[in-house]
């Protein structure tokens, strides 16, 4: 199946079951190509969540509801999250209905669910079904789109499943794939260093989650809230992409690999997990809305 560009379709199916033709690449160069053949959806009501989190949010739920951990209309889901994790759940658990209370700060959890009957922790730090998603979904997406060609993985590392997960399957289907991790440079503790404050959602937390597999994990680079919002600028500036501050940290880091003499040529695939329309009345867009206000004026 080609789009009308003859661009290999890239509404195939990615799941580890699906028909794993890697003959051709999958890889849209520029985002006019994915202009039309949008896929239809029938809607029961208007539904718009895109971020990577909905894939390991979705999975965690299924898995506990499988396990008989939790139940639909019964079970209190509770967890601490400080950005797209929270708002994934919030959407997963509004399609599901079941009751939804949500605390956001991690010293609480435990409180809560002692207070709450039939509450359960999904924990997206320590719940294997997160890497599980990657490892499932999102690193056989990228092997297929990429007619396993991929030389080089960078991924940030909030809750550690994205990079351990699709790290994980990327290297089972080839070695020599280098996963590279991305943290901030305020607070590199992956690197080794203290925790610190940092203005990048979604990545670098105060802790080592226990999803993260550093055995998957070749190298980590650090990037400064600064690089972080000035690359995801640079998207919406020079590609039409709208995204988020730990979407600029991944577009950084991989210019950072791509520079070096020895990854000309090479494959370098990223993710991009935040969508900018949260954060512009942020400082990643705080000039722009300045210059709106004299236009304005």
């Amino acid at each position: 199946m080609e789009g009308r560009r003859g661009l290999p379709s890239l509404l195939a199916s990615s799941s580890v079951e699906a028909d794993e033709d890697f003959s051709r690449e999958h890889i849209a160069s520029s985002v006019t190509q994915l202009i039309g053949w949008t896929p239809l959806i029938e809607l029961k009501r208007i539904v718009k969540k895109e971020e990577l989190d909905v894939r390991l949010v979705g999975k965690m739920i299924e898995d506990a509801e499988e396990k008989g951990l939790i139940t639909p209309g019964i079970t209190t889901l509770v967890e601490p999250t400080g950005g797209n994790f929270g708002i994934a759940l919030a959407y997963i658990v509004a399609l599901k209905d079941p009751k939804n209370d949500f605390e956001g700060v991690f010293d609480r959890v435990n409180e809560i669910k002692a207070s709450i009957p039939n509450a359960y922790f999904l924990d997206q730090f320590s719940n294997p079904a997160n890497p599980e998603a990657h490892f499932l979904m999102t690193g056989p997406e990228i092997w297929k789109d990429t007619a396993g060609k991929v030389d080089i993985f960078v991924s940030g590392s909030g809750s550690g499943g994205t990079i351990s997960g699709t790290g994980k399957y990327l290297k089972t289907k080839n070695p020599a794939v280098k996963v590279i991790c991305v943290e901030p440079a305020e607070s590199p503790l992956i690197s080794g260093g203290s925790p610190g404050n940092h203005s990048i959602q979604g990545i670098g937390p105060p802790i080592i989650p226990n999803n993260l597999d550093k055995s998957v994990i070749d190298e980590v680079i650090t990037v400064t809230t600064e690089e972080a919002m000035s690359h995801a600028r640079r998207l919406a500036k020079e590609e039409g992409l709208l995204v988020g501050i730990s979407s600029g940290a991944a577009l950084a880091a991989c210019l950072k690999v791509a520079r070096r003499t020895e990854n000309k040529g090479k494959m370098i695939v990223t993710i991009f997990p935040s969508g900018g329309e949260r954060y512009l009345s942020t400082d990643l867009f705080a000039q722009v809305r300045e210059e709106c206000m004299d236009m304005s004026a």
